[in-house]
């Protein structure tokens, strides 16, 4: 009887028969897998970062692996170390990635997040993503019983829209004083135009943790919009939910703000 042999290649640094891990792929580089999980493990310290002593236990590599796999990526600008504290964070190189591969990519099934984020509340729910200093749109759902305005194809005003509220809310104070202009135009009668008006709208968003459009920049719309973090607090994206007077109002606001939250959060990385 012929016997079948099933051959398997693993490619280890010499460390030892390490079996990959569950579900992985039956070709498999130990030091690879391993640099993704310190670059993981760092991701989720958040901004202040981990010692190499805090990784090798959250991660069980032996530390002074883990300071040689850490360096070399630090050569690709992936991780950088405070040399005075011994304290690693993510580097610039791996924000860099994500901006050539597009921010939408780190995202979560985000086209079934609006489909359902439209059916339940009956209205237009739009993605929208940071891209070139701003925002833009690149997905959208819209019931087929619904007859508004569609976004896709325009620029997001970020002082007259939730979408672009919801930008500077969770933007450092000096990209929103550099995207935006001296004097704010004005759309509507609703619009904000005064910059001190618009900087305690956007403390309310934060605190509140969504923003809210009341015809300010189309007499006929009005908008929700949340805010997609990443693990460090970071802006990727954000959630809208938009529709006409007076089926979306201010009095409908409390109720859809926590929807399209739940909805950037299930977005998330």
């Amino acid at each position: 009887m012929k016997r079948h042999v099933v051959s398997r290649s693993i490619t280890t640094d010499g460390a030892g028969p390490d079996a990959p891990a569950a579900g992985g792929s039956t070709s498999w580089v130990q030091s690879v897998d391993r640099a993704a999980r310190l670059l993981r493990a760092l991701a989720e310290a958040g901004p202040q970062g981990a010692s190499s002593k805090a990784l090798s236990e959250t991660c069980s590599v032996n530390r002074s692996t883990v300071w040689r796999i850490l360096s070399t990526l630090e050569t690709h600008d992936l991780v950088t170390n405070d040399r005075g504290s011994g304290v690693w964070t993510i580097g610039r190189g791996a924000f860099s990635l994500v901006r050539i591969a597009g921010q939408e990519s780190m995202l979560h099934d985000t086209h079934e997040v609006l489909e359902r984020l439209a059916m339940e509340t009956g209205e237009t729910a739009a993605l929208a993503v940071r891209r070139n200093g701003g925002l833009s749109y690149v997905d959208e759902v819209v019931p087929s019983a619904v007859v508004g305005p569609r976004w896709g194809t325009q620029p997001v005003s970020l002082h007259a829209t939730s979408t672009g509220k919801a930008f500077l809310a969770w933007s450092d104070a000096d990209i929103v004083e550099r995207v935006l202009p001296p004097r704010l135009e004005r759309f509507t009668d609703s619009t904000i135009t005064d910059l001190d008006t618009l900087r305690a709208d956007l403390e309310l968003v934060r605190t509140r943790g969504y923003a809210t459009c009341d015809a300010e920049y189309d007499p006929a719309s009005c908008g929700v919009s949340a805010p997609v973090l990443d693990t460090a607090g970071r802006l990727l994206a954000v959630v809208s939910i938009w529709g006409p007077p007076p089926r979306v109002a201010p009095e409908r606001f409390p109720a859809l703000g926590p929807l399209t939250m739940e909805a950037a959060a299930r977005m998330a990385p």
